[in-house]
């Protein structure tokens, strides 16, 4: 699912327009980005928890010359499904 299938299902469940649910997915995602962008976590209940993840410097290769290199110690973003997710992904709930 895209983001503006996302959206015209929203707007369909809750007789939205697309505009004003554009607006909402839109804040949505900005405001989680900026969340992380400042090393803070945001949990939605229900749902799951993302947050920020250190990853450490480390080593890989070059696949094209197969030489090693220095992959530098970075953050990255990171998801957690909460418990109700992953049952209703299983088929466990309804």
């Amino acid at each position: 699912m895209h983001k503006t299938d996302l959206i015209e299902k929203i707007a369909e469940s809750t007789e939205s327009s697309k505009a004003s649910v554009g607006k909402v997915v839109n804040a949505l995602f900005e405001t989680v980005s900026q969340s992380l962008q400042k090393g803070e976590s945001v949990t939605i209940l229900g749902f799951g928890v993302f947050n920020v993840t250190k990853l450490k410097a480390r080593k890989g290769r070059d696949l094209q010359t197969g030489k090693e290199i220095k992959i530098p110690a970075r953050k990255a973003p990171k998801f957690k499904a909460s418990a109700n997710l992953k049952e209703l992904v299983r088929g466990k709930k309804k």
